[in-house]
């Protein structure tokens, strides 16, 4: 019999994990030992419906919602929740990273699949606003971790690509040139942030509406001179 032998593949446990079959061995024909078991994918829909349902409500009524209201939402228990989640901290960190990865790709899709360069900026605004990304500004609190690895690969992600997208803007001559991505992302987070507890239910229908103007006033030739200087990614940093 070869040395590579196949384990059998039983059910996983109920802890939302299954056990990944090893089929290799060390010296002398000894068990190497297990892979890390990976998560179920019942398990990985849980978290996901979690992350999605603590989005909306963060945005509604801010990142202070009852965790018992966020796994009401998502259609799930509440030990399932603090089994994925232990604290409202890695949720809100998981949230965070979800919006701007989900808002890094829809810039990525916008890169590569619109041929117009004012085009594409457009698409991704819009696809951002739908993200709403101004509802971060209230989670990145100071009891926020900004050192964290993942944040900072999440956001230069991001700003790659959107630089990306203002700079084939620019150079094809669609875009004005006293702008910068910072002028960008202060309309999104603007125009998407959150009012909790305002009553404004219908304010996310002047949304689109709201970012058309605005992007309008980005397209060359610029009708009028701008006060000040454009708004760097830096200058957005020394106020985070």
């Amino acid at each position: 019999m070869s040395a590579h032998t196949a384990t059998k593949v039983t059910g996983g446990p109920a802890d939302g994990t299954a056990e990944v079959p090893s089929t290799a061995t060390g010296p002398a024909g000894a068990p190497r030992g297990r892979a890390p078991r990976a998560p179920r994918a019942d398990a990985l829909r849980n978290r996901e419906r979690i992350v999605a349902a603590a989005r909306e409500m963060f945005v509604e009524f801010g990142p202070d919602v009852p965790l018992d209201e966020v796994a009401r939402r998502a259609g799930v228990g509440n030990a399932t929740l603090y089994r994925n989640f232990p604290d409202r901290h890695e949720l809100v960190e998981h949230v965070v990273l979800f919006v701007m990865d989900r808002t890094a790709e829809a810039a990525r899709a916008a890169l590569a699949e619109e041929p117009d360069p004012f085009q594409a900026l457009r698409r991704f605004t819009h696809a951002a606003a739908d993200e709403r990304i101004g509802a971060l500004c209230p989670l990145l609190s100071a009891s926020f971790d900004r050192d964290h690895a993942e944040l900072h690969a999440a956001r230069e992600q991001l700003e790659r690509a959107v630089e990306e997208l203002m700079a084939r803007a620019r150079a094809a001559g669609r875009l004005r040139g006293d702008v910068a991505v910072g002028d960008l992302m202060v309309a999104l987070s603007q125009l998407t942030r959150p009012l909790p507890g305002s009553g404004c239910i219908d304010f996310d229908r002047f949304v689109h509406r709201h970012l058309q103007l605005f992007l309008d006033g980005l397209e060359a030739p610029a009708r009028s001179a701008l006060p000040g200087s454009a708004a760097t990614l830096e200058d957005l940093r020394r106020h985070d």
